[in-house]
Protein backbone atom coordinates (compact mmCIF):
# COMPACT_ATOMS: atom_id res chain seq x y z
CA UNK A 1 0.00 0.00 0.00
CA UNK A 2 2.95 2.52 0.66
CA UNK A 3 3.90 1.75 -2.68
CA UNK A 4 0.75 2.54 -3.93
CA UNK A 5 -0.08 5.35 -1.96
CA UNK A 6 3.71 6.77 -3.09
CA UNK A 7 3.24 6.16 -6.82
CA UNK A 8 0.04 7.82 -6.78
CA UNK A 9 1.15 11.40 -4.62
CA UNK A 10 4.19 11.72 -6.53
CA UNK A 11 2.44 13.17 -9.93
CA UNK A 12 0.29 15.10 -7.91
CA UNK A 13 3.09 17.20 -6.17
CA UNK A 14 6.00 17.44 -8.68
CA UNK A 15 6.88 16.24 -11.86
CA UNK A 16 8.88 13.14 -11.39
CA UNK A 17 11.23 11.51 -13.80
CA UNK A 18 13.42 8.61 -13.26
CA UNK A 19 16.77 7.22 -15.26
CA UNK A 20 18.83 3.71 -14.05
CA UNK A 21 22.34 2.90 -15.30
CA UNK A 22 21.28 -0.84 -16.14
CA UNK A 23 17.84 -1.74 -18.28
CA UNK A 24 17.34 -4.85 -16.24
CA UNK A 25 15.57 -5.41 -13.12
CA UNK A 26 16.86 -4.71 -9.70
CA UNK A 27 17.23 -8.45 -8.09
CA UNK A 28 16.06 -9.17 -5.09
CA UNK A 29 18.24 -9.44 -1.70
CA UNK A 30 19.73 -5.77 -3.21
CA UNK A 31 20.32 -2.63 -0.54
CA UNK A 32 18.96 0.61 -2.39
CA UNK A 33 21.32 3.46 -0.68
CA UNK A 34 19.74 6.98 -1.08
CA UNK A 35 20.43 10.71 -0.33
CA UNK A 36 18.42 12.08 2.35
CA UNK A 37 17.53 16.11 1.33
CA UNK A 38 13.89 16.74 2.24
CA UNK A 39 10.31 15.14 4.07
CA UNK A 40 9.08 14.44 0.57
CA UNK A 41 11.97 12.65 -0.72
CA UNK A 42 11.12 9.19 0.66
CA UNK A 43 7.46 9.67 -1.38
CA UNK A 44 9.65 10.46 -4.42
CA UNK A 45 12.17 7.41 -4.41
CA UNK A 46 9.53 4.80 -3.38
CA UNK A 47 7.24 5.98 -6.63
CA UNK A 48 10.60 6.14 -8.61
CA UNK A 49 11.32 2.06 -7.54
CA UNK A 50 7.98 1.03 -8.23
CA UNK A 51 8.31 2.62 -11.59
CA UNK A 52 11.48 0.03 -11.81
CA UNK A 53 9.05 -2.70 -10.68
CA UNK A 54 10.44 -2.59 -6.85
CA UNK A 55 7.81 -2.75 -3.95
CA UNK A 56 11.14 -1.82 -1.07
CA UNK A 57 11.37 -2.62 2.53
CA UNK A 58 11.66 0.68 4.22
CA UNK A 59 14.25 1.59 7.29
CA UNK A 60 12.71 4.61 8.18
CA UNK A 61 12.93 6.87 11.78
CA UNK A 62 10.51 4.75 14.73
CA UNK A 63 8.64 8.09 15.23
CA UNK A 64 6.63 7.93 11.90
CA UNK A 65 5.33 4.16 13.58
CA UNK A 66 3.43 6.72 16.18
CA UNK A 67 1.75 8.65 13.46
CA UNK A 68 -2.24 7.03 12.93
CA UNK A 69 -3.06 5.08 10.22
CA UNK A 70 0.50 5.54 8.57
CA UNK A 71 2.24 3.47 11.18
CA UNK A 72 0.00 0.72 11.05
CA UNK A 73 0.27 0.78 7.43
CA UNK A 74 4.10 0.46 7.63
CA UNK A 75 3.86 -2.04 10.60
CA UNK A 76 1.38 -4.46 8.23
CA UNK A 77 4.00 -4.67 5.66
CA UNK A 78 6.98 -5.43 7.55
CA UNK A 79 8.66 -1.64 7.29
CA UNK A 80 11.24 -1.53 9.56
CA UNK A 81 11.82 1.24 12.17
CA UNK A 82 14.62 2.84 13.46
CA UNK A 83 15.36 3.86 16.98
CA UNK A 84 18.21 6.15 17.07
CA UNK A 85 20.50 6.49 19.82
CA UNK A 86 18.88 3.69 22.04
CA UNK A 87 19.93 -0.12 22.40
CA UNK A 88 17.39 -1.16 19.96
CA UNK A 89 18.90 0.46 17.15
CA UNK A 90 21.55 -2.66 16.55
CA UNK A 91 17.98 -4.54 15.72
CA UNK A 92 17.04 -2.80 12.87
CA UNK A 93 19.87 -3.98 11.09
CA UNK A 94 19.21 -7.49 12.29
CA UNK A 95 15.61 -6.79 10.28
CA UNK A 96 16.86 -6.02 7.58
CA UNK A 97 19.32 -8.82 7.15
CA UNK A 98 16.49 -11.13 7.31
CA UNK A 99 14.27 -8.80 4.75
CA UNK A 100 17.33 -9.45 2.74
CA UNK A 101 17.64 -12.88 3.09
CA UNK A 102 13.85 -13.13 2.09
CA UNK A 103 14.90 -11.42 -1.38
CA UNK A 104 12.86 -7.79 -0.72
CA UNK A 105 14.98 -5.06 -1.54
CA UNK A 106 15.53 -2.56 1.39
CA UNK A 107 16.06 1.12 1.14
CA UNK A 108 17.87 2.82 3.64
CA UNK A 109 19.69 6.22 3.78
CA UNK A 110 23.08 6.05 4.65
CA UNK A 111 22.94 9.84 6.20
CA UNK A 112 20.74 8.78 8.89
CA UNK A 113 18.93 12.19 8.77
CA UNK A 114 18.15 15.24 6.87
CA UNK A 115 20.64 18.20 6.73
CA UNK A 116 19.99 21.29 8.85
CA UNK A 117 18.99 23.96 5.96
CA UNK A 118 16.56 26.59 5.25
CA UNK A 119 16.63 26.80 2.15
CA UNK A 120 15.63 25.28 -1.20
CA UNK A 121 19.00 24.34 -2.95
CA UNK A 122 20.59 20.98 -3.63
CA UNK A 123 23.68 19.84 -1.95
CA UNK A 124 25.98 16.84 -2.16
CA UNK A 125 24.97 13.79 0.59
CA UNK A 126 26.22 14.42 3.80
CA UNK A 127 28.77 12.03 5.25
CA UNK A 128 26.97 8.33 5.86
CA UNK A 129 26.90 6.44 9.14
CA UNK A 130 27.99 3.15 9.10
CA UNK A 131 24.87 0.82 9.50
CA UNK A 132 24.47 1.29 5.55
CA UNK A 133 28.04 -0.71 5.27
CA UNK A 134 27.82 -3.17 8.55
CA UNK A 135 24.51 -4.25 6.21
CA UNK A 136 26.39 -4.78 3.24
CA UNK A 137 29.60 -6.50 4.90
CA UNK A 138 27.27 -8.37 7.07
CA UNK A 139 24.84 -10.01 4.21
CA UNK A 140 27.36 -10.01 1.17
CA UNK A 141 24.29 -8.12 -0.40
CA UNK A 142 24.78 -6.11 -3.57
CA UNK A 143 24.23 -2.07 -2.95
CA UNK A 144 22.50 0.10 -5.79
CA UNK A 145 22.82 3.93 -4.98
CA UNK A 146 19.83 5.80 -5.93
CA UNK A 147 20.30 9.62 -6.30
CA UNK A 148 17.21 12.17 -6.07
CA UNK A 149 17.25 15.43 -6.66
CA UNK A 150 14.35 18.25 -6.55
CA UNK A 151 12.68 16.52 -3.77
CA UNK A 152 13.46 20.16 -1.68
CA UNK A 153 11.52 22.18 -4.42
CA UNK A 154 8.67 20.14 -2.89
CA UNK A 155 9.25 21.27 0.73
CA UNK A 156 11.95 22.03 2.89
CA UNK A 157 12.95 24.77 5.46
CA UNK A 158 11.12 25.62 8.29
CA UNK A 159 8.04 24.08 9.69
CA UNK A 160 5.96 27.46 7.64
CA UNK A 161 7.77 26.97 4.76
CA UNK A 162 7.32 23.53 4.46
CA UNK A 163 3.65 23.38 4.69
CA UNK A 164 3.44 26.46 2.11
CA UNK A 165 5.48 24.08 0.18
CA UNK A 166 3.70 20.74 0.38
CA UNK A 167 0.33 23.62 -0.39
CA UNK A 168 1.30 24.75 -3.44
CA UNK A 169 3.48 22.08 -5.05
CA UNK A 170 0.31 20.97 -6.73
CA UNK A 171 0.07 24.23 -8.66
CA UNK A 172 4.34 24.75 -8.98
CA UNK A 173 4.67 21.12 -9.53
CA UNK A 174 8.87 21.54 -9.50
CA UNK A 175 10.56 18.83 -11.36
CA UNK A 176 11.91 15.85 -9.54
CA UNK A 177 14.26 13.21 -11.06
CA UNK A 178 16.01 10.14 -9.58
CA UNK A 179 18.66 7.54 -10.59
CA UNK A 180 19.36 4.68 -10.13
CA UNK A 181 22.90 3.67 -9.98
CA UNK A 182 24.28 -0.39 -11.28
CA UNK A 183 25.27 -2.86 -8.30
CA UNK A 184 28.09 -2.95 -6.36
CA UNK A 185 29.45 -4.78 -3.86
CA UNK A 186 30.78 -2.87 -0.85
CA UNK A 187 35.08 -3.55 0.08
CA UNK A 188 36.08 -4.82 2.99
CA UNK A 189 37.02 -2.74 5.97
CA UNK A 190 33.45 -0.61 7.33
CA UNK A 191 35.87 2.59 6.66
CA UNK A 192 36.45 1.78 2.95
CA UNK A 193 32.83 0.22 2.34
CA UNK A 194 31.14 3.09 4.44
CA UNK A 195 33.22 5.98 1.88
CA UNK A 196 32.28 3.58 -1.33
CA UNK A 197 28.85 3.56 -0.59
CA UNK A 198 28.79 7.23 -0.21
CA UNK A 199 30.64 7.72 -3.48
CA UNK A 200 28.16 5.84 -4.98
CA UNK A 201 25.44 7.61 -3.86
CA UNK A 202 27.10 11.09 -4.45
CA UNK A 203 27.68 9.85 -7.88
CA UNK A 204 24.03 8.85 -8.46
CA UNK A 205 22.98 12.47 -7.01
CA UNK A 206 24.84 14.29 -9.55
CA UNK A 207 23.65 12.39 -12.29
CA UNK A 208 19.78 13.32 -10.92
CA UNK A 209 20.91 16.55 -11.27
CA UNK A 210 21.88 16.02 -15.02
CA UNK A 211 18.60 14.44 -15.49
CA UNK A 212 16.48 17.50 -13.26
CA UNK A 213 18.43 19.85 -16.12
CA UNK A 214 17.11 17.41 -18.70
CA UNK A 215 20.33 16.16 -19.66
CA UNK A 216 21.51 12.40 -19.76
CA UNK A 217 18.53 10.93 -18.82
CA UNK A 218 18.67 7.20 -18.94
CA UNK A 219 15.65 5.17 -19.07
CA UNK A 220 12.67 7.60 -17.61
CA UNK A 221 9.33 7.71 -17.61
CA UNK A 222 8.16 11.48 -17.16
Amino acid sequence: MISHIAAALAPVFGRLTVSADTSGPVVGGTILAANHTSLADPVVVVAALRRLGVDPVIMATAGLWRIPVLGGALAREGHIPVHRGTSRAAGSLADAARALAAGRCVLMYGEGGIPARRDSGEAAPLPFRSGLARLALATGAPVRPVGQAGARRVTSGTTAKQLAGVLTAPVRRPRVHVHVGAPLFLPDGLPEATAAAHGAVTSAWHTALSGLAGVGVGVGTP
